[in-house]
């Protein structure tokens, strides 16, 4: 039989964490015509994939399934028979329990070719980040992996209790937890000691990751105490003992907030990655969008006559991106902007001209007017020209306070904020569930925003309890001026600046909890 011209490419997508991803992975993943995941594969990875791949989602839990394990065989075998390449998206390992070698035996049978790109296991990591080796010098020396349900047209079990029961081996069960109760009891009537330690790991690797532990006489009833549903894995044996000292990534400052972030999507990344890092689980309601204007004249005609300019003076990294965006696409570069000086609101915005080969002349380091007129302070601004790109609606003040010191100021209008409402229900939802620990604020359009996806709701009621985080004092005073309070409040008006105020936050509440 022919090969076609496309190839499939069964991917190990790791447990969870899309940091856990191979290098291999994400090559394959950006250079692929065709994207098939499943549901324990990390949504983020979707990331990776080229604006014109097509994203087919087959995902299965829990009995419902996208598509059957026979249908999405044949939609590998079609899009490869199509000439795509396609990424075939596993959670964990496709050898390891993800009928990867299924999907690979179906594919041979077409003529399709194939690559097997291993991944990191939840069977190893989920333990790992529950703080549980799954082998230990003293403990055990040797590990199984066992499925936590047959297949249910097999006419005879392949269990082998007795020896499960009688091995010292780590037992890690995965997709255990409906027969968790099963479990338990064929191990215990197979002659295994009841007080042996069982742990159960849920959505191991993340920042939704719980961890419930007991014995093989109180586990079902600890599990069922605490609402542990699948995605889970089962770890049986003494190496369980050993999370008490090793556990480690629940322990992170941040571990297990639920943390609300308003900013525009495209400039989250950052702010969504070290809070992950820190542990919190990052609910992403972006409440802004950003645009380029709807008129870009005014920038364009400013572009064309940057020779009557002496400064150029930009607010944020939004601003350097929608400037440089329209100066190359007016077929110029950096060149045109030999003969100017410039100034940056923030190092963020500095670091940002950066990347375009340039230096900023001076750095005020915030939005308030004082920060302005020390850093313009020293030099003789009478006279001078001064372009300023920046949003369709900001504040005066800046602007203001140029004109005061004697220059002359152009503001055009480089790109436009809109509200963003596709989260509203989640959010709604969240909140009215008490599923939200705190929400943060990077502007006040954030703020304004964010309220406004409430409009309807009693904003004040479903805010009671969490905390509201502000970047710096602007923003602060919008969310006073719409009638609520700021609990936590940048240092440093940055993106760390805020980070690094809500790690004292949550530190200082654990202190105090520690000392009652």
């Amino acid at each position: 039989m022919t090969q076609s011209r496309g190839k499939v490419y069964l991917i190990g997508a790791g447990p969870g964490d899309p940091g856990l991803i191979t290098v291999k992975a994400k090559e394959c993943i950006q250079a692929a015509d065709v994207v098939v995941y499943d549901y324990l594969a990390s949504p983020f990875l979707l990331n990776y994939a080229g604006k014109d791949a097509e994203i087919i989602y087959v995902g299965k839990k829990g009995g419902d399934h996208t598509l059957t394990q026979d249908k999405i065989n044949l939609l590998l075998v079609d899009k490869a028979r199509e000439g795509k390449n396609v990424a075939r998206l596993k959670g964990g390992d496709p050898f390891v329990f993800g009928r990867g070698g299924e999907e690979a035996q179906e594919l041979l049978s077409y003529g399709i070719r194939y690559e097997v790109i291993p991944g990191v296991t939840s069977a190893v990591a989920a333990p790992a980040y529950a703080g549980i080796p799954v082998t230990h010098r003293d403990h055990t020396s040797f590990v199984s992996f066992i499925t936590g349900h047959e297949r249910p047209d097999k006419k005879e079990s392949r269990m082998q209790w007795d020896i499960f029961a009688k091995s010292d081996a780590t037992l890690v069960f995965l997709m255990g937890v409906k027969n968790l109760s099963n479990i338990v009891t064929k191990l215990m009537e197979h002659g295994k000691p009841s007080d042996t330690p069982v742990a159960l790991v849920r959505w191991g690797t993340t920042t939704r990751q719980q961890t419930v532990t007991g014995t093989l006489t109180t586990i079902v009833d600890a599990v069922k105490k605490a609402e542990l549903k699948s995605p889970a894995i089962i770890v049986v044996g003494h190496v369980v003992s050993l999370r008490d000292e090793l556990a480690w990534f629940d322990q992170t400052p941040l571990f297990g907030k639920k943390i609300v972030i308003t900013r525009a999507r495209a400039q989250a990344s950052g702010l969504v990655a070290e809070l992950n890092r820190l542990g919190a689980q990052c609910i992403e309601i972006p409440t802004i969008k950003i645009v380029p204007p709807e008129n870009k004249k005014a920038l364009e005609a400013a572009i064309d006559h940057l020779d009557l300019y002496d400064w150029l003076v930009l607010t944020s990294v939004n601003g350097v991106k929608f400037f440089f965006d329209t100066l190359f696409k007016k077929g110029k570069d950096v060149r045109a902007l030999g003969h100017l000086k410039f100034a940056c609101i923030g190092p963020v915005t500095k670091e940002r001209l950066a990347d375009y080969g340039i230096i900023s002349d001076i750095l005020p380091e915030t939005y308030q007017a004082e920060s302005v007129v020390d850093a313009f302070s020293s030099l003789d601004m009478t006279g001078k020209k001064i372009l300023l790109p920046r949003a369709k609606k900001a504040r005066s003040i800046l602007p203001e306070q140029l004109t005061l010191m004697g220059a002359m100021v152009d503001e055009v209008t480089a790109y436009e904020t809109r509200l963003a409402d596709e989260g509203k229900d989640l959010l709604v939802d969240m909140l009215k569930a008490g599923d939200i620990d705190a929400v943060t604020f990077t502007s006040s359009s954030t703020v304004t925003n964010f309220l406004t996806l409430l409009e309807g709701q009693n904003a004040p009621a479903l805010l009671e309890g969490v905390l509201l985080a502000s970047i710096g004092p602007i923003t602060s005073d919008t969310i006073r001026a719409k009638g609520l309070k700021p609990d936590i409040e940048a240092d440093a008006f940055t993106i760390d600046g805020l980070i690094e105020a809500l790690l004292k936050h949550y530190e200082n509440a654990l202190s105090g909890v520690l000392k009652k």
